[in-house]
């Protein structure tokens, strides 16, 4: 498979695609289409040289904190999720040339782009910290009207990749089901002057496979950018949103030339779901 021209890949749906893993063992085509920066030309997309099915498989693991009495709200999830994985992507063990997590990163990507999210609390959440990872945290929770207060801001382990059956046993043994979350009120408007990852209107995720979609579609941007946006939006603290999307505007985003996430169908939705357009100010049509 070979990657298409950048005015084709902007204007069309032509981008070539991978394989991607979510939280429930679903395997997803990332949609990519390419940009003209550096960052463009560094796609892991760009895959001619490799057989991505035949290269050895990494997943990318993420873990979130779910604890019993007061799990984080679902929005600030995902939103933590996408900048954990940026934060990842950017880090320099993963960019340096001899960086401690270079191959690792190089070879995930040279392979179907995975992730899985599971769930971790008390002694499990510790010992994951134990590992090697970046713990990202989410967004100061704002007062609610609920009695018991707002929810605990969001906690997400991101690791360097590991291989498919390789997992490390202390990540190995935590729960991919129960990332069930929900948001005690309804997230506020998006800035739409930042980047915003734009969920279907038409697809219900449970809140893992919607982590590890909100994930995908970061990645998706952070590849299209060059160096310049990328160096600004990560010493921003990578702002971003994460809504789902009105039908009419999901309509619109979808055909507007935006890296798009398809899923592959295996579990939760249809084969062939749009699931996430990332929208970043900066991969937009003039």
């Amino acid at each position: 498979m070979t990657s298409t021209d950048a005015s084709a890949a902007v204007h069309s749906e032509t981008g070539t695609q991978t394989g991607t893993e979510t939280s429930a063992g679903t395997s997803t085509r990332a949609t990519a289409h390419h940009g003209a920066g550096s960052g463009a030309d560094s796609s892991p997309f760009r895959h001619s040289e490799t057989d991505r099915d035949a290269a050895p498989q990494f997943v990318l693991p993420l873990v979130v904190r779910i604890e019993k009495a007061a799990p984080p709200a679902r929005t600030d999830a995902l939103e933590t999720a996408a900048r954990a994985v940026l934060v990842l992507l950017s880090d320099e063990r993963a960019t340096a040339a001899d960086g401690e997590w270079a191959q690792a990163v190089r070879d995930w990507q040279d392979a179907r782009i995975r992730k899985v999210v599971r769930r971790a609390r008390g002694a499990e959440w510790r010992c994951a910290g134990g590992l090697p990872g970046i713990t990202v945290t989410g967004r100061e929770p704002a007062a609610t009207a609920a009695e018991e207060g707002p929810p605990p801001a969001a906690e997400v382990r991101v690791f360097p990749p590991v291989p498919l059956d390789g997992w490390p046993k202390e990540l190995a043994k935590l729960q991919v089901s129960g990332t069930d979350l929900d948001d005690p009120e309804p997230p506020p408007a998006p800035d739409l002057s930042g980047p915003v990852l734009w969920l279907s209107p038409h697809v219900e995720m449970s809140a893992g496979k919607a982590m590890a979609q909100a994930g995908h579609g970061a990645q998706l941007a952070w590849w299209e950018l060059d160096d310049a946006v990328r160096a600004a939006w990560r010493a921003a603290g990578f702002p971003l949103a994460v809504r789902t999307a009105s039908a009419g505007r999901w309509d619109e985003l979808t055909t507007s030339g935006l890296p798009v996430v398809r899923d592959a169908g295996f579990t939760e939705i249809a084969p062939g779901s749009c699931t996430v357009v990332a929208d970043h100010p900066a991969l937009r049509r003039p």
